[in-house]
């Protein structure tokens, strides 16, 4: 087990009983901060005197500061600026994988102040339930003003994010999670699929932060997509947004594990870039050193994951017409590899006439997952 941890908070503070326009605000801050009263009231289209009642009520429950200041360039005059008490309140998250526990507790700015690490010996929910009591409660030792959490895992959940209702990595299907775990750890806890957390994460704290729609997609052990439309993240009425992993992507291609011919999944996960190789790589790792190394056969395998990946973020730029696009994941090395077929690829999908894509190709670092399971709690106690 690793960790970090930061120094106890002074006090329990429990999450107060927040109003609309109050969490509102607090959501312009968290995302757009430090802003000055004006532009909160401008952004939210209420009056100066509501706002300030706002503040006020904000200022008192700890969750916001009032200190730095910028001058008006109209007036000339200083306005105070409101930005976000980031360790007034703390969230923790979880991401489950078939044989790991990440853990996280990040505080109000999303930040993250510690975290657990522990291999998952039994996928029995009872004892995976068992298991995140005791990190939580170890955690929480340290920090005693976590008032929600969440859990991400790959796979399918209800619209509600109440039921996980299959997780082929841990083999559960229709499992309430988030009630469990609520009942259990007494704290608000959600459940979401993990690239639906991420692509949260990215709308609010990262790298898709004003974007009013967004798309992520992420490529290693499997092929995810996220999107937010209007500002709201998209989960689809059966809780399934984002099923593009078995796009056809050539007619002649092998078949994938599910019976789809040439998709894109037989080409752009980890395991088939590795399965294509015949035994020439043990692993990922190693299929990425040989194309790196020229191999013929490896570099033939990334390309055609490039292709693959083109044509998935041109379908989803059709799709959505999203202002963003982000690309993560532990499988990246494909962006390095073979980015000239990715981008031949997007050239030949994407619609004609359409405004050049805004492509944003960000690091990843697996407890990125936790961390976006942790914000599940942040957006559960704004009612997002």
């Amino acid at each position: 087990m690793t960790k970090s941890s930061a120094p106890p908070p002074a006090a329990t503070t429990a999450w107060p009983r927040l109003n609309h326009g109050e969490r509102e605000t607090l959501r312009e801050v968290l995302i757009h901060g430090p802003l000055p009263r004006a532009e909160i009231a401008r952004r939210l289209g209420v009056s100066r005197a509501s706002l300030t009642r706002v503040t006020r009520s904000l200022l008192e429950h700890g969750l916001i500061i009032e200190g730095a200041t910028e001058q008006r360039a109209w007036t000339g005059r200083p306005s105070e600026l409101f930005d976000i008490a980031p360790t007034a309140r703390h969230f923790f998250g979880v991401k489950l994988t078939g044989d790991t526990i990440f853990a996280a507790v990040i505080d109000l700015g999303a930040h993250e102040v510690a975290t657990v690490e522990e291999a998952l010996t039994s996928r029995d929910v009872a004892d995976v339930v068992k298991r995140i009591v005791a990190i939580y409660t170890e955690l929480s030792g340290a920090f005693d003003d976590i008032v929600a959490g969440g859990v991400c895992v790959a796979g399918d959940l209800t619209q509600d994010r109440k039921l996980v209702v299959d997780s082929p990595f841990l083999g559960w299907k229709d499992v309430p999670l988030a009630r469990i775990l609520t009942d259990e750890l007494g704290i608000p806890m959600a459940t979401e699929n993990d690239v639906r957390a991420l692509t949260a994460t990215e709308h609010w704290f990262g790298a898709g932060a004003g974007c009013s729609s967004l798309a992520l997609i992420t490529v290693g052990a499997g092929i995810g997509f996220g999107f937010v439309i209007d500002d709201r993240l998209v989960a689809g009425h059966h809780g399934r947004a984002g099923r593009l992993d078995h796009l056809r992507i050539d007619d002649a291609g092998p078949f994938c594990p599910e019976g789809h011919r040439g998709c894109a999944s037989v080409y752009l996960t980890n395991e088939s870039i590795v399965r294509s190789l015949n035994g020439a790589a043990a692993d990922y790792t190693e299929a990425v050193k040989l194309a790196r190394g020229g191999h013929p056969a490896a570099l033939r395998a990334f390309r055609d994951a490039g292709t693959a990946l083109g044509t998935l973020i041109a379908t989803a730029a059709n799709g959505i017409d999203p202002q963003k696009i982000i690309l993560t994941g532990d499988g990246l090395p494909v962006w390095e590899i073979a980015e000239p077929e990715i981008r031949a690829a997007i050239d030949e999908v994407l619609s004609a006439g359409s405004e050049p894509l805004e492509l944003d190709v960000q690091p990843f670092q697996f407890n990125e997952w936790a961390r976006a399971a942790a914000v599940l709690g942040i957006r559960t106690v704004l009612r997002f």
